[in-house]
């Protein structure tokens, strides 16, 4: 079965979805993105990624036509005809962006099937981080809230990070040397005599994965505290933990090359997902490791 996208307003193979090479989307990276998945082919908190597209779409100053209503509706259907053909078990991620166009934005959506293999694979053995030179850009370039496709940092962070230890993901720093986020993830340590730990909500994107975790620590009783973190501090954490839509928590268990706790999967992250789990109905950890294969 062809796999359909969503471009300005109509469904369409998803081969046939072109953005112009003049867009300034392309040209200077004018461009805002949501990820949202799926937990049992329903797509987790849309509501609240569609309000985070609608702000950064304020800050960067793009209107556009659809109400947020119609734009829920077909991602909703877009999904929907995207999983047809898919294991029972299997579920999407779906991408929503919007450049700055050619004189009109352009809105669109796609969907992909979650990278089940490498989900499983960071369950189990942990993501090692390593801190690059590069750091994370200002609030003076960009508000924190603002999720945007102007990725370069990340880019050289990680290919610095591979260059040092080529199983790792750069860990980046803020201009004042404070722990700020992974490439593309939220940054979380769990400290027993603190709880979970992470870094200043003005410094860091609202992050939607952060703030269910927020919610499942507070189901569990255990603290949440937004504050600096040097980077001595977290490699000293008893866990810690990336915080991203497709595998929503993710263990980090080494930085630097120093261990972070015993150096695996900590049995904090496990209490973690599996309390997510009970939340979206969808045990994470075994439709990983029964999807990888």
């Amino acid at each position: 079965m062809t796999q359909l996208a969503f471009l300005n307003g109509r469904f369409l193979p998803e081969a046939e979805l072109t953005i112009s090479i003049h867009d300034v989307g392309f040209v200077q990276g004018v461009t805002v993105a949501e990820r949202v998945r799926t937990f049992g082919g329903r797509l987790f908190k849309l509501a609240e990624h569609l309000d985070r597209l609608r702000r950064s779409l304020a800050i960067v100053d793009i209107a556009i036509v659809f109400p947020t209503q119609q734009l829920s509706a077909a991602a909703e259907e877009l999904v929907q005809q995207n999983r047809t053909e898919l294991p029972s078990a299997s579920d999407l991620s779906l991408v929503v962006f919007v450049t700055a166009g050619c004189g009109e934005p352009q809105v669109a959506m796609h969907t992909m099937v979650l990278p089940f293999a490498e989900m499983h694979n960071k369950f189990q053995r942990g993501q090692r981080l390593v801190i690059p030179e590069i750091r994370q850009v200002p609030t003076t370039c960009w508000p924190a809230e603002l999720k945007c496709r102007s990725r370069m940092h990340y880019y050289l962070a990680d290919k610095q990070a591979v260059r040092s230890d080529p199983e790792s993901r750069a860990l980046l720093l803020d201009q004042q040397g404070f722990v700020s986020e992974a490439s593309t993830a939220n940054v979380v340590a769990y400290i027993p005599e603190e709880g979970l730990v992470s870094p200043p909500t003005e410094k860091i994107l609202p992050g939607i994965s952060i703030a269910t975790l927020e919610e499942i620590a507070a189901s569990m009783t255990i603290p949440f505290v937004y504050r600096d973190i040097t980077p001595h501090q977290l490699r000293a954490a008893n866990e810690v933990y990336l915080c991203s839509t497709s595998p929503c928590i993710v263990p980090a268990v080494a930085i630097d090359g120093h261990a972070i706790g015993t150096g695996t999967p900590g049995p904090m992250h496990g209490q973690l997902i599996a309390a997510w789990s009970e939340r979206v109905g969808v045990d994470i950890m075994e439709q990983a490791q029964r999807m990888s294969g």
